[in-house]
């Protein structure tokens, strides 16, 4: 029986894998012996990376997911379930953003980070969780949140808004389903370089953002590796529930 240092076969569903965070994540786990179920809305992305994916061991399996809709989260958990098994691992990484300043955040905008960045995430770590309760799974639930949502960040007043709130969730999950043997953490990164942003990095706005950071420099995909590895393990993290672990290169401090 694999142990939870051992990600050998374990089914792992991670969402918002198409692409950025989620697509390294999901391919670090994979690599590390894991089953993954990476979830997005462009499958095209995603059976692109399951073919490419030719490693030993781990596996990427494309699941179609659409967050603002419980009922598409219920049909992904049960494909999981059917290919893979019962989910072990949920890692919470899908989310949109929009920056602007907050007297012109539209009311559709506002629903729109809301609906996928809170309740879709809400809803996808409830369905999971239920399983790995009705199941006895000692389950893990990792959420990459923001650094933003515990300090303010410019034009990202509603983005914020929806980090603190995924902030919020994991510490109340934490304690809430403890008694169950389930883990819920946090990561909050800070400004991190993926294709998503690099042409905004690139430009002077983006480069005035750059010399802000303390280090003056962004982070990398790569770099939330290991804190998720961490939070993930058995033995090292055996007394971590309901951490919110920040890591932005110093950016909430300076």
């Amino acid at each position: 029986m694999n142990t939870l240092d051992d990600l050998a076969g374990r089914v792992v569903l991670v969402t918002g894998a198409s692409s950025g965070i989620g697509e390294h994540l999901a391919r670090q786990l994979a690599v590390r012996g894991a089953r993954v179920a990476a979830a997005a809305r462009r499958t095209e992305l995603l059976d692109k990376m399951a073919a490419e994916f030719a490693l030993p061991g781990g596996t990427v399996t494309p699941v179609g997911l659409d967050l603002c809709s419980t009922a598409s989260i219920q049909r992904a958990i049960a494909e999981v379930e059917r290919h893979l098994g019962p989910i072990e691992i949920l890692v919470n990484n899908a989310g949109i953003v929009h920056q602007a300043p907050a007297t012109r955040v539209t009311e559709e905008e506002f629903d729109r980070q809301f609906d996928t960045n809170v309740k879709g995430t809400f809803f996808v770590t409830q369905a999971c969780a239920r399983r790995m309760i009705d199941l006895g799974i000692p389950g893990r639930i990792v959420t990459v949140a923001s650094v933003a949502g515990i300090v303010t960040m410019p034009q990202l007043s509603v983005y914020g808004m929806t980090k603190a709130a995924l902030v919020q969730m994991t510490r109340s999950l934490a304690a809430e389903w403890a008694r169950h043997d389930l883990a819920v953490n946090a990561i909050c990164p800070g400004y991190v370089a993926t294709d998503l942003n690099a042409e905004f990095m690139a430009s002077e706005a983006g480069r005035k953002v750059v010399a802000r950071l303390p280090k003056r420099r962004l982070a990398t995909p790569e770099g939330l590796v290991e804190p998720l590895m961490l939070l993930l393990s058995g033995s090292r993290s055996r007394f971590i529930n309901g951490a919110i672990l920040t890591v932005d290169d110093g950016y909430s401090v300076s």
